[in-house]
């Protein structure tokens, strides 16, 4: 039983893990970085040059765990893809606006590599997805359900986004479980993740927030009410609110929480968001009834009604008072509908920036956060510096799981050993300490990239 780190460095970058068990050779997610270009942005596959792999398994559909499956089923021709219905819709709109993102940066970074696929590949890779259901024992052997082969697993909910899964796998007498992208916590669309809480002999486990402290009495709910202060408060001066959102995830809680804005604290405003973001959103809509979520009666395009913008309909609106705009993305990635817009309102006092997740410190949302008013900050690269002068505030929204609930969710488990991953270097090794002193009798290993570890 084998495993390889096929990140690129100890990070939440282009995330892809090797697993050798059963017999068989298995990937866990092909991300693509959020942060680089071209080769830099793939995993790195290089540990695993002439192995064939058996199966590809998918958690979840955001870009740093799925953005770069077409490239890997070309190099793996016969391995069989399983992922959920909803992450295998959701996956074919991203990938597909991918192509579109990669041929812009074709063109302005002169990178002839790009785009690293194209539409008709998706299509036809996609005819190859197996779409399984959670708590559906399958194996890796096309359209049939686990019959006591060498190796079976399951889909379990992870309560992150729309089809978001943990992994659980069984082969050779032992129980792997690969968290994905976790959330414990309920959310205003998404209901909390429901895991195996016993009988896991190793955990593969996701760090995103183990450098973050969860603040003292935080709850959702009072989150909530700061952010409709917030953006009254926009409103008062004679300004608007940007809030840069993940196209998938965060703009539907996003949404959710203004139609419970208006509902509960009589606060109705126009509303607007990215192209992307509202097919995601009609997904959302469309499998309502259909899956675990929060307000399942409600239709957020319809009761919400976002009016849309995108690249040709952008630079024709201009920042208005009394409105929110929910733009992607949410790291504020330079040419990015979120990015353009902030560019209209970062030097205007009266306007907000309200941050509701997470944004790497080297992101323009990241450099945002921490910028003072009155310091030059630079949004985009090809633009002019500006000023600081728009209020800036952050909020606690995470779609990811807690430190804290992290760790207890690992010592109910009391698993033989736990890898980490998906994590910066500080919040993984924070992650290791707290889990060595809780856990004495289990190995906690942060896994090298590139390097195979022996289970």
């Amino acid at each position: 039983m084998k495993f390889i780190n096929l990140t690129r460095r100890t990070e939440i970058g282009a995330n892809s893990y090797y697993l050798e068990a059963g017999g068989e050779r298995l990937i866990l997610d092909s991300g693509m970085h959020p942060k680089e270009v071209g080769e830099n942005a793939l995993p790195n596959w290089k540990p695993i040059e002439g192995r064939t792999i058996d199966a590809i398994l998918i958690s979840h559909a955001h870009q740093d765990h799925i953005g770069t499956l077409p490239v890997l089923m070309r190099h793996q021709p016969h391995a069989r893809v399983f992922m959920t219905e909803p992450t295998s819709e959701i996956g074919s709109l991203l990938l597909h606006n991918s192509v579109n993102v990669m041929t812009r940066q074709r063109e302005d970074l002169g990178l002839t590599i790009y785009p690293l696929f194209g539409h008709r590949e998706i299509d036809r890779s996609g005819e190859r997805w197996y779409r399984g259901r959670y708590r559906q024992p399958y194996t890796t052997a096309r359209n049939r359900i686990a019959d006591g082969g060498a190796l079976a697993f399951e889909f379990w909910d992870a309560g992150h986004v729309l089809g978001s899964s943990g992994i659980l796998l069984r082969a050779e007498g032992q129980t792997i479980f690969y968290t994905g992208d976790v959330n414990f916590d309920d959310q205003t669309i998404m209901q909390s993740a429901v895991f195996p809480q016993s009988d896991v002999d190793i955990l593969i486990m996701e760090c995103t927030r183990g450098d973050i402290p969860e603040p003292p009495g935080w709850s959702r709910a009072a989150e909530e009410k700061k952010l409709a202060t917030a953006i009254k408060a926009s409103f008062s001066r004679g300004g608007c609110a940007l809030i840069p959102v993940f196209a998938l995830g965060k703009t539907q809680e996003a949404l959710g929480m203004f139609y419970e804005f208006r509902r509960q604290q009589q606060l109705d405003f126009p509303a607007y968001i990215g192209g992307l973001s509202s097919k995601m959103t009609e997904v959302y809509d469309r499998r309502a009834n259909q899956t675990r979520r929060q307000c399942p009666r409600v239709q957020l395009m319809q009761d919400v009604a976002p009016f849309v913008l995108n690249g040709q309909n952008i630079n024709d609106s201009p920042a208005r008072a009394g409105r929110v705009y929910a733009l992607s993305s949410g790291m504020m990635t330079p040419k990015t509908l979120s990015n353009i817009f902030a560019r209209r309102v970062v030097e205007v006092p009266q306007h907000s920036i309200l941050f509701v997740g997470y944004a790497d410190p080297e992101s323009p949302g990241g450099i945002l956060r921490i910028a003072k008013t009155g310091d030059t900050v630079s949004l985009d690269p090809d633009e002019p510096s500006q000023t600081l002068r728009c209020h800036i505030e952050q909020f606690q929204f995470s779609a990811h799981a807690s430190r804290e609930s992290l760790i207890g969710y690992a010592t109910r488990l009391t698993p033989k050993k736990i890898l980490l991953v998906h994590g910066d270097p500080p919040a993984v090794e924070w992650m290791r300490q707290q889990l060595t002193t809780e856990l004495p009798n289990c190995e906690v290993i942060v896994p090298t990239p590139g390097v195979e570890i022996d289970l």
